[in-house]
């Protein structure tokens, strides 16, 4: 049960969007410019960042959407989303992005953590400086959002079909054209105090 009075039937970070759309908005458009923004990275592979430190701090309902997205915008291939949770250094990937997530991980643990040896390496696979400064900035926003949804106890359905459907149409829409949808649906304009 969540920790505040969420709107019923809305899952994750979804119900505290529409709870509280005045912090929707800016976390919407961090999240559609980090994953579905111009870059060398495909949507894919950020969206694989994503699931990897969503998986790291243990938290469902992000792992599981952005999973389900990141599996849209590979092919429907949810096994490699599942490889690279469970070991990406196994996964059928790029190097690049192995050493990429190497980062993204050490994100997850510190900002401290990241070590000069492993970003040499993800530049020696061809990482760009914006690459890197991309990784680093999702793992970061990642720990976050992770946080926002289990510190406030949200939701989370356990049907894996849910995820998917809704992983295919924000791989096509985007997350602020999906989150916007949904908080005209629900009728609030900001958070009644």
């Amino acid at each position: 049960m969540a920790h505040i009075s969420l709107p019923k039937g809305v899952p994750g970070i979804r119900g505290l969007m529409v709870f509280r759309p005045e912090t929707a908005k800016p976390l919407c458009e961090l999240v559609d410019v980090l994953l579905r923004g111009p870059s060398s990275l495909t949507p894919g592979e950020r969206e694989l960042i994503a699931t990897y430190v969503s998986a790291l701090n243990d938290c469902f309902y992000c792992q599981t959407s952005h999973g389900a997205v990141a599996a849209a915008h590979l092919g429907g291939d949810e096994r490699l989303v599942l490889r690279v949770k469970r070991n990406f250094r196994t996964a059928a990937i790029s190097d690049k992005l192995k050493a990429l997530l190497t980062i993204a991980g050490q994100v997850q643990t510190g900002g401290k953590k990241v070590r000069g040896t492993a970003v040499a390496k993800a530049r020696s696979l061809g990482a760009t400086d914006v690459e890197i400064h991309d990784t680093v900035l999702i793992a970061a926003a990642f720990c976050m959002y992770n946080r926002y949804v289990d510190g406030l106890a949200t939701w989370a359905p356990r049907d894996h079909q849910s995820y998917r459907e809704r992983g295919a149409k924000v791989a096509r829409r985007g997350y602020s054209t999906a989150i916007n949808s949904l908080i005209r649906k629900s009728g609030i304009r900001r958070h009644q105090r």
